[in-house]
């Protein structure tokens, strides 16, 4: 294994013992909430080229032998008790008293010590060998299995990498980089990752997450393309895919307009969104995703093309096919078809669809006098009285969609007006049913 990012993880710890990576040429561990002292072996690693271990809260004195002379190979700044080391690294003289171990902390958690030093081993274990009776999905860079983590017995979705594949190691790096400060209740929450080399001496790479028991919403819109072992009990109905459609609504509002930096998701599908045991929508895969004040525009360029297609087919915005730069626009264009393709339960690909006859069509030429024709039948078979206002429901959903998914970028909606427009129409919905009950 030749690299190893582990940056912006908000692991905490101290830094797990990889002093048996002696091969190893570049190493990431900035921008987490690591701390101890900087392990000494690091200075013989031969052939390391690249050291980071900046923005932590590491202590004590900075070698100065081996690697740590080079000081364009090793960043340490933004650890404020680091002391000592070459002159280069401007860091503060250590006092005679600095203990050369640094200070202990005794509040390191049990469970901080268990999410930092996970290894293939551990994971190999808690999904007995990746088993395929423990294979829950699958996806462009890797497969997810379900997994036991029995020091905390605690159940998690384990996406493991194939390194095979091209891109999947950028891939690693912007899911990592995209969900390192972010938190939002329907986002799936990524508790580790796992950089190593498995029992045969191949690069591993894994991202943990928590498990989300009623599985992804690609699912329950075509149960039927999928084994019924695996299929829903029962369909969606239309308050539940209201409710869904907000959350997604919200969650890109979130990474849109209120995170650090903005964030485009890139890969919005079904698929991508997983449901919780009570329903609640929860976006997950940000292996395509761009923090967008951060990269320009040859560093966009030269990701996208080692990373292969930007997006879905059917779900990627129409300007990513001419060159364009990943946008929030082109997140609401996916978003439109996810909103169309969750009340008519068809796909973007279905074959209906050729040419110029998209599902953004089929809708439109279906307002408003066939809305029924083009909604989703299990919508009307679960005791929902057909008219007003399901009728009413439906047609403003599939205007919201249309709007999201207009060909040009600027005549979409932002994501906060359709928040507002979806809220609006739910309540709307819910009081006219009833109204009409009384």
């Amino acid at each position: 294994m030749g690299e190893l990012y582990l940056q912006g993880n908000l692991f905490d710890g101290a830094i797990p013992d990889i002093r048996g990576l002696v091969d190893i040429k570049e190493i990431d561990f900035s921008n987490n909430n690591l701390f101890g002292v900087i392990p000494g072996y690091l200075a013989n690693f031969s052939k390391l080229q690249y050291l980071n271990l900046s923005i932590n809260n590491f202590e004590g004195r900075v070698p100065t032998e081996g690697k740590f002379q080079n000081a364009s190979l090793v960043s340490v700044f933004g650890n404020k008790d680091l002391c000592g080391g070459i002159r280069e690294l401007q860091l503060k003289p250590c006092s005679r008293q600095e203990p050369p171990m640094g200070r202990k902390h005794s509040s390191l958690s049990r469970k901080a010590v268990i999410w930092v030093s996970i290894s293939y081993g551990d994971l190999q274990n808690a999904t007995d060998g990746f088993s395929s009776s423990n294979l829950i999905g699958s996806g462009s860079f890797g497969t997810v299995f379900k997994a036991l983590l029995p020091v905390e017995n605690k159940v998690v979705a384990v996406k493991v990498l194939n390194m095979e594949r091209r891109g999947a190691k950028k891939s690693f790096m912007a899911e990592c980089e995209s969900l390192k400060d972010i938190r939002h209740r329907n986002l799936v929450k990524l508790l580790t990752a796992c950089s190593s080399i498995d029992f045969q001496g191949n690069e591993f790479r894994a991202l943990i997450y928590d498990f989300m028991p009623n599985g992804s919403l690609d699912m329950w819109l075509h149960p039927e393309e999928i084994e019924e072992i695996h299929r829903p009990s029962r369909t969606l109905t239309l308050h539940e895919r209201l409710n869904i459609a907000v959350d997604v609504a919200f969650v890109l509002d979130y990474l849109h307009v209120h995170c650090h930096e903005p964030i485009a998701h890139c890969d919005l599908k079904p698929s991508n969104v997983l449901l919780d045991d009570d329903l609640t929508a929860h976006v997950s895969d940000f292996g395509l995703a761009r923090l967008l004040l951060k990269f320009d525009r040859e560093s966009f360029l030269n990701q996208l093309s080692s990373a292969g297609v930007r997006g879905t087919i059917g779900y990627a915005a129409p300007e990513y096919g001419m060159g364009g730069q990943p946008s929030i626009h082109g997140d609401v264009y996916s978003f439109g078809v996810f909103l169309l393709e969750m009340f008519t339960g068809k796909r973007p690909t279905n074959e209906l669809f050729g040419g110029n006859f998209t599902l953004h069509s089929y809708i439109k030429s279906a307002l408003p006098e066939r809305v029924l024709d083009a909604a989703d039948e299990s919508i009307l078979h679960i005791g929902l009285r057909v008219g007003f206002p399901i009728v009413v429901c439906l047609k403003l959903v599939f205007e919201v969609g249309l709007r999201c998914s207009e060909e040009s970028p600027t005549n979409r909606l932002a994501m906060s007006e359709v928040a507002k427009e979806l809220i609006s129409i739910r309540e709307r919905f819910f009081k006219a049913r009833r109204t009409t009950r009384r």
